[in-house]
């Protein structure tokens, strides 16, 4: 038993959802652009007929301009002939419907059709169905509320389901006494232990412990700091002072080993691009720029105006690291630059460059158990979706493969398109029409590790799959798996490696709890006993810090292992991987392999509007048939870049 939260519309007139959702006063200030992407696939009932309906976009023209064909009937009320009359929506509501509109006339209409037949009703007659759950992105603000709102400290959380489990009085219910079953009004007690931290290596060769999963590098360097020399701040009308900012953090890198020359330039956006398109503002930027430097430069720093949900992102991204090629990193920084803010950012920078951040000492010194010795390349799987209700939208699978063996904290990534809602991966072995060359993600992933290793082939793979259920761990052996092996062997290689197989779910209701304790369970807790599976070779690890509510522990399911890990090399191994992540200073919940995959397929879904692809798929040229949908394909990552870890 557990309780879950979740964010639903404001009910009531779709007019005044838009005003607050926009922060305006009037109707006349509403971005209908975004308003339509807001609306669609929302539910709204009719104040004029009391039905509900299903929202697909707005008009193109205002209330009193949308013309629609009406069927003419003669004096019996029938259909006469076929007859038809040009009729605005406006004039036919309020002349033929006899509805008075007071504010519509002027604003779009609300389509609650189908795509080639479209059935328009004026906003002001149309309010939103209460309890619609919302799918979208939340802003900042939104998502601080709702973290403050639905966390709940260990110790409340029990109480709360004990509580609910006293109400619901099962030992009442007939069925499950007739069946003999009977639910425990206490929590059961499991035993469990409490992994050591692994040791790390920072900068000029110190050793460092952390505590309960987390460290810093106040008064450290990093393990392996890159150089910055040619580079550049473009700032996006963000009320940002980038001279001030810049200096700052050239100072912050010098502490941090980090040699910052100072930038070429300083970009500002001209005030006139300021509400054009995002695409065009993103082109008269590199116009600006590319002026100003005789060379590409080596990283660009990017300030945008909002911090979540920026329109400039994704349009900024793929000129980046598709179309040029160049390492760059978005801020969207609030009026406190502290020193622990800049740190964040140069951790992201210095892996994106190359560098290391800090390393396992069991990595430095070579010594992890069964890889040391035995070339073995660790991945991470994971399959993002579009929103819940859009089957048009394609879902993109991304894999990222270590590199530099005996290294596990360097990984590249894949990612590719496929279609819509479809959980195993497409692309893992995709051979050409001549059947001799393969395009697929794990040639990709299995010839860099090679060039980065020393020649060396992996003898053994360790693949972590994120975001698969029960139901689906047959799949992932009988179709991914199966997959990886066609293509190495297409690779010319007749030894196939060994290959171990961990699926990590978080979507789960299991959450453990220290006996006579306040706190959440101490970072890198382990439970293998007593609520696992009886025969199958499962765990929970909690190896992050809980600092805010109650923990939830990560559930790994070994599907197969064929390498031969004992249980203590294995999960002593996963908490490894769980400190590894550059982009932080503390222990993740999950593998870091697991977490890049899932960074790079957000980041790189970013490079197109799917949504705007959806609705005129038939005028694309860059579709690619997978199966019997048209899947639209991801433009490639530059050669620049596609060996680094831009998804930091």
């Amino acid at each position: 038993m557990d309780v879950s939260m979740t964010v639903v519309l404001m009910p009531g007139p779709v007019i005044d959802f838009l005003l607050v959702n926009q922060n305006v006063r009037e109707p006349r200030y509403i971005d209908w652009a975004k308003a339509r992407k807001m609306l669609k696939n929302m539910k709204v009932k009719t104040r004029h007929s009391n039905m509900e309906f299903k929202i697909i976009g707005l008009s193109e023209k205002p209330c009193n301009q949308q013309f629609f064909s009406l069927k003419v009937k003669n004096e019996d009320g029938v259909h006469d002939g076929g007859k038809t009359l040009e009729i605005t929506v406006y004039e036919y509501f309020t002349k033929y419907r006899h509805i008075e509109l007071t504010s519509s006339a002027y604003l779009p209409c609300i389509d609650v059709g189908k795509p080639k037949r479209p059935n328009y009703l004026p906003i002001e007659l149309c309010a939103l169905v209460s309890l619609q759950r919302y799918t979208k992105g939340l802003s900042s603000l939104q998502r601080a509320s709702l973290v403050e709102k639905s966390r709940q400290k260990p110790q409340e959380r029990i109480q709360v389901v004990t509580d609910g489990m006293t109400k619901c009085h099962y030992d009442d219910e007939p069925l499950l006494s007739a069946c003999g079953i009977s639910i425990d009004k206490q929590l059961t007690q499991v035993d469990g232990r409490v992994l050591e931290p692994p040791k790390l290596k920072v900068g000029n060769n110190e050793d460092f412990l952390p505590r309960n999963g987390r460290w810093n590098f106040n008064n450290k360097q990093l393990f392996k700091p890159m150089q910055i020399e040619r580079w550049a701040v473009v700032n996006f009308s963000a009320r940002c002072d980038t001279s001030h900012l810049s200096r700052e953090l050239i100072s912050c890198g010098r502490n941090k080993g980090i040699q910052i020359e100072r930038p070429r330039t300083l970009i500002e956006e001209e005030p006139e691009y300021r509400r054009a398109d995002p695409i065009l503002r993103v082109e008269k930027i590199f116009e600006q720029l590319m002026a100003k430097l005789a060379d590409p430069p080596q990283f660009l720093l990017c300030v945008l105006p909002e911090r979540k949900n920026s329109d400039i992102y994704g349009p900024w991204k793929k000129k980046c690291l598709s179309d040029l090629g160049i390492v760059n990193q978005c801020i969207s920084p609030s009026k406190r630059v502290n020193d622990q803010y800049l740190t964040n950012i140069l951790l992201k920078v210095n892996a994106k460059l190359g560098g290391i951040n800090s390393l396992l000492a069991i990595e430095y010194f070579s010594s992890i158990p069964l890889i040391k010795d035995t070339p073995t390349m660790i991945l991470g799987v994971d399959v993002s979706h579009g929103s819940p209700g859009r089957s048009d939208i394609p879902s993109i699978a991304a894999v990222v493969g270590s590199r530099s063996w005996p290294l596990i904290s360097r990984y590249r990534a894949a990612v590719r398109t496929q279609s819509s809602k479809l959980e195993m991966v497409e692309s893992l072995f995709k051979p050409r029409e001549n059947g001799k060359d393969d395009d697929g993600i794990m040639r990709e992933l299995l010839l860099d590790f090679y060039i980065t290793s020393k020649k060396q082939k992996p003898a053994q793979i360790i693949v972590f799959r994120d975001g698969v259920g029960e139901s689906q761990f047959n799949q992932v052996l009988n179709y991914e798996l199966d997959q990886m092996i066609k293509a190495y062997q297409h690779l010319g290689e007749a030894d196939v490696p060994k290959f171990t197989v961990i699926v990590g779910q978080k979507r789960h209701y299991t959450k453990l709890f220290q006996a006579g304790g306040q706190d959440n369970i101490p970072a890198g807790t382990v439970v293998d006993t007593k609520i696992v599976h009886p025969r199958n070779f499962d765990f929970y690890m909690c190896a992050h810090a809980g600092m805010i509510g109650t923990s939830r522990p990560t559930h790994y399911h070994v599907l197969i292992d064929e390498i031969g890990f004992c249980s203590d090399d294995l999960q002593n191994l996963i908490h490894s991987l769980s400190y590894v992540y550059q982009r932080s200073t503390s222990a993740v919940s999950i593998v870091a392999p697991i977490c890049y995959a899932h960074l790079a397929a957000q980041q790189m879904g970013q490079f197109m509007k799917f949504e705007d692809v959806s609705e005129t798929s038939s005028e694309q040229n860059s579709l690619t048939s997978v199966g019997s949908a048209a899947v639209p394909e991801l433009p490639r990552l530059h050669e620049n870049v596609a060996g680094s870890m831009f998804f930091c």
